[in-house]
């Protein structure tokens, strides 16, 4: 069996906040650490039938880029459902929701841009 490793370095203020958070693959084509602002990384617990998750993100990551990051990341769970189950129609509610969701944010935006 071939195993692969993924390793995620956070550098914390003095108050263990992220300022900065860096990850490399052993497949990544980069042969360096790689820069990140935000992350989700989830793992199923089959004993507890429970997700573990992961949800870290640096303080200079924008409100904006945060609505972007939680679009695209619905987005690609809507592919990855569809592949693991086949079920189209879930995984396109699903990207229905997400579009939805991020043109609120985008409305949202704009009211406080007027305001």
């Amino acid at each position: 069996m071939s195993k692969k490793n993924i390793q995620i370095q956070v550098g914390l203020d003095e108050n263990k906040v992220p300022e900065t958070i860096e990850w490399s693959a052993t497949d990544n084509k980069e042969d360096r650490m790689m820069k990140a602002k935000a992350m989700m990384v989830s793992f199923w617990d089959p004993a507890e039938k429970a997700a573990l998750r992961i949800d870290l993100w640096t303080k200079d990551m924008m409100v904006d880029e945060m609505a972007d990051f939680f679009f695209q990341t619905m987005m690609t769970m809507a592919d990855t459902y569809v592949r693991a189950t086949n079920y189209r129609d879930q995984g396109e509610e699903f990207k229905a929701f997400a579009r939805d969701f991020f043109k609120k944010f985008q409305e949202k935006q704009q009211a406080e841009e007027t305001k």
